[in-house]
Order: structure tokens, then C-alpha cells, then sequence
């Protein structure tokens, strides 16, 4: 049986996340939960390994609560080549000399993409154009032109060197940011081109990559530690299965804060009750209402 939760899960380089999703309901079939709702929390492209969120069953409904969560990557760049994808999978579009390349000129190239930016999305990601896609429009053939998108970057440093041919980097940046477009971008300002070599995901948010062949299952308090929290009485609990309101009461503070400088994530109420989250809660006039029930508690 999949318990219904969010499932930490490591992906393999070669492995879409949608076949790691598809694993999952392999699984619940077999087990007879033809009908558990599974998705994930966050892309990773099949040349990239590290950590994959599950979400199955009414945690599926935290989806957009993990979007503006931090991200922490180590990426490896290749200097000398863009492609047309931004990674190595792509075709190369141009070449350019990297022999001059040095530790210090790398650092001073990273600053100008620290904080909130402008940011092309590669023409391969899976941002839609005309409720499509990207990546299907550019596969078909189809000239693809993609607009700019605010992201954000808290930190980036450069943790190894093999120049002139790559070096590596280790960022933590929000939901919706493309290391891919990084590294072209950092190729293009140092006058040399460069793709990501390589990517690995090694955190989201207060979660770490449980590493090859392992998995961990997050119930309970342990799901949305950056939100506050409020106990539920039996009463309340019926009362908010019923959609009605209940008392402001006693709420206690989360368990786990961003990084210093990290856009607010927005942190809902949490409605706990005996060990369960079961609601996620919104001020009302009277007190406090359900703007999500989880039907059954997680």
C-alpha cells in the first residue's frame, strides 16, 4: 500500500520525473488503489538526478505550497559550448575560446544573477505557451520564443574547477528558476559559451535527497514545517469537517525557517489533530475557516 503523504525519492539520471510518478501508480495498482491521486512537486529532467517529491493521495493538494520553497542544486557547467537546450543533450549553436577563464573572473560573472532577475527559460522546458509545452512545440520543430520570467537566486558558489573545461557550482534558488538558462547565460557573459554538464537536486525546502534506493514518507507535522500550527479539540476537528468556523485559539510557530534573505514562501495555518495534518486554515470574520480540507488527515 502508498500512504497517502509526501514520499522523498531519489531520481536516477535517465529517469523523467513523470516515470517516477508512474512507478508510484504502478505500485498502487497492484495494490489495488486504482484511484490514489499521485503527482510530483517539482521537475527534474531526465539527465538530472537527486531529490523527487511524491506527493499521493490528499497531499496532492499541497502541490502549489512547494513551488516558492528553496531549491539546492550542484550543478556542473561545460565551458567552450552552448546548445540549442542549454544541457548536454542539446546540439551545439556556437564555440568559443575558455582558456582564459579564471576562478576570479567566474566569481565576478556570478553576482549579476544573484537575487531577483529577468530569466529565459530554454526553448526545451516544460513552461507553457498557448496552454502547450514549450519542449512539444520545439521537438515538432516549431520555432519557439520564450519570454523572460522573474526568478530567484539566494546563493551561488563555485565549489570545484577543471578550467578551461567545467567547473562546478552549488545555488539554492526559488521554484522556477533553470540552472539550464544559468549556465547559458554565464557562458554568454564571459564570452565562451557553456552548457550544464550535469545537475543534481540535493534539497527542497527543509527536505534533503534520501540518496539511491531509498525513500521517506512525511506525515503529520513533519509536512509543511514553515507554516504555524493549531491544535484541533474533537470539536474543532468535526466543526471544520463541516465546514464550519472555529475559535482564532492558540496557534504554535513553525518548526523550520527559509534561509536568511529567502522570499516569504506564504505559510498557511495548519489545522493538526491527533498527529494529522487534516486542514489548512484562512482567518475568517468569526475565527478560522478551511480553505483546504484533507479529507482523512495525512
Amino acid at each position: 500500500m502508498i500512504e497517502a503523504g509526501i514520499h522523498l525519492v531519489h531520481k536516477t539520471v535517465g529517469q523523467s520525473s513523470f516515470d517516477v510518478v508512474r512507478g508510484f501508480k504502478r505500485r498502487a495498482f497492484e495494490a489495488g488503489q486504482k484511484k490514489l491521486a499521485l503527482g510530483h512537486g517539482g521537475t527534474l529532467d531526465p539527465f538530472a538526478d537527486g531529490l523527487l517529491l511524491v506527493l499521493a493521495g490528499q497531499a496532492t493538494r499541497l502541490m502549489e505550497l512547494m513551488h516558492p520553497l528553496p531549491k539546492t542544486y550542484v550543478a556542473e557547467v561545460a565551458w567552450g559550448v552552448e546548445t540549442d537546450t542549454c544541457d548536454l543533450q542539446g546540439l551545439s549553436l556556437s564555440e568559443g575560446d575558455a582558456s582564459r577563464l579564471t576562478p576570479a573572473a567566474l566569481n565576478t560573472a556570478l553576482t549579476p544573477f544573484l537575487g531577483w532577475t529577468e530569466q529565459v527559460p530554454p526553448a526545451t522546458s516544460a513552461k507553457k505557451i498557448d496552454g502547450e509545452a514549450a519542449y512539444k512545440k520545439a521537438h515538432r520543430g516549431e520555432v519557439v520564443l520564450m519570454k523572460p520570467s522573474r526568478v530567484f537566486l539566494l546563493s551561488a558558489r563555485w565549489i570545484s574547477h577543471e578550467l578551461p573545461r567545467r567547473s562546478t557550482l552549488e545555488l539554492t534558488c526559488r521554484g522556477g528558476f533553470y540552472v539550464r538558462s544559468l549556465a547559458r547565460d554565464l557562458g554568454r557573459a564571459l564570452g565562451c559559451g557553456a552548457h550544464l554538464a550535469a545537475l543534481r537536486r540535493t534539497a527542497i525546502g527543509p527536505w534533503a535527497d534520501p540518496g539511491l534506493n531509498r525513500e521517506q514518507l512525511l506525515k503529520g507535522a513533519d509536512l509543511l514545517p514553515w507554516c504555524p500550527s493549531r491544535l484541533l479539540s474533537d470539536e474543532d476537528a468535526d466543526h471544520l469537517s463541516h465546514g464550519r468556523v472555529i475559535p482564532v485559539g492558540e496557534s504554535w510557530p513553525a518548526t523550520w525557517a527559509p534561509p536568511e534573505g529567502f522570499p516569504d514562501p506564504g505559510a498557511p495555518l495548519r489545522a493538526l489533530h491527533e498527529g494529522r495534518l487534516v486542514a489548512l486554515l484562512k482567518p475568517a470574520e468569526e475565527g478560522l475557516r478551511t480553505f483546504a480540507n484533507l479529507r482523512g488527515g495525512l
